[in-house]
């Protein structure tokens, strides 16, 4: 089986963004903003019509089996109207995220979007997690340390403040995975800069931590290939060492990283420097990058191609595409035993 941990509803008709921009219009005027019922509900053909001429299809044709699906994250711009229009928009955003993974059991299983905003403690968020976990089934969740959307003016994801998020998470046994959405911050594009730059950040952060230490049973996926890590690990060894004194390698006890890097280089370097423990498949897709490199006819996001690339043994491969994501995922395990996978 091919589990593919980094899916987001990309496909989502025009009417549920433009419910969003309505809601985010309205946030200071709740008696004139939009119901969720007025567009943010949608309708199973709405659905199907996204889901089957986008993520199905390219799964099927690419060898795919399961996606880890998760709302748009660029989408959840949590900088964007309030706390009120965030837990409102997390909730049908996730809700219609469970309800595709009902029409679609087989082949997507879901993550949700917690309800953050600037200034707001990441504690706030604690109840909307443990209804998509306890109550929908949700396998993990989507975690954005920078809310601001690019200023950063929060603080640090190791910050005490997170710890009742990151209780809840060890509590739940569910992973995190460290997901910016749009930046607002002009000087840092969304995809091109602010993802990479918070997936490298998030990984100093932690280093300059004892955040394991208080929480050793804490799981976190940081996407995208992990940013800049594992291409200038040499330089987080170092620091490690002279900061805490202590070697990078533990830090691999609670982090994974995806194979969201879109060239063979890449993805060969990734898997050079980073044990295939601790390497989950992911392809974004359809996500930051759509077309097809001219020099090959292929699309950019197609993961799966530069994985079966790579000279890796048989065991070190069927970790990357099935056994982590089921050990970093024990609800998503469950699922799939369920299904009699």
């Amino acid at each position: 089986m091919i589990i593919d941990c980094h899916g987001h509803f990309t496909t989502v008709p025009k009417s549920f963004r433009d419910w969003r921009a309505k809601q985010v219009e309205f946030a200071d005027d709740p008696a004139n903003a939009p119901r969720p019922e007025d567009g943010a509900i949608l309708t199973d053909d709405q659905i199907r019509e996204g889901i089957e001429g986008g993520q199905l299809k390219l799964q099927q044709e690419r060898g795919s089996d399961v996606t880890l699906f998760s709302p748009i994250a660029g989408l959840m711009s949590h900088h964007l109207g309030n706390e009120r229009t965030s837990l409102e928009w997390a909730r049908v955003s996730n809700d219609n995220v469970k309800r595709v993974t009902e029409l679609y059991p087989d082949n997507f299983a879901p993550v949700c979007q917690l309800p953050q905003s600037p200034g707001a403690a990441p504690a706030n968020s604690v109840p909307e997690l443990r209804r998509c976990v306890e109550e929908l089934g949700f396998v993990g969740c989507n975690i954005n340390p920078d809310p601001t959307g690019g200023y950063w003016t929060g603080k640090p994801f190791t910050d005490r403040e997170w710890y009742p998020l990151f209780e809840a998470l060890c509590d739940l046994d569910v992973p995190g995975m460290v997901h910016v959405a749009a930046s607002c911050n002009p000087n840092f594009h969304g995809t091109g800069a602010h993802y990479l730059n918070a997936d490298t950040s998030v990984f100093m952060q932690i280093l300059q931590s004892d955040l394991f230490k208080d929480f050793p049973a804490l799981r976190l996926v940081i996407p995208h290939g992990g940013g800049a890590v594992p291409y200038h690990w040499g330089r987080y060894r170092g620091m490690s060492l002279e900061m805490m004194d202590r070697p990078l390698e533990g830090l691999l006890d609670n982090i994974y990283f995806d194979t969201c890097v879109y060239h063979l280089p890449g993805v060969e370097l990734l898997t050079r420097v980073i044990p295939a423990d601790n390497v989950l498949f992911g392809s974004e897709m359809i996500g930051a990058v759509r077309g097809k490199d001219p020099n090959t006819d292929q699309y950019f996001d197609d993961t799966k191609r530069y994985v079966d690339a790579l000279p890796l043994s048989d065991a070190d491969r069927a970790k990357i595409y099935e056994g982590n994501a089921r050990r970093v995922y024990p609800r998503l395990d469950q699922r799939l035993k369920a299904q009699g996978r």
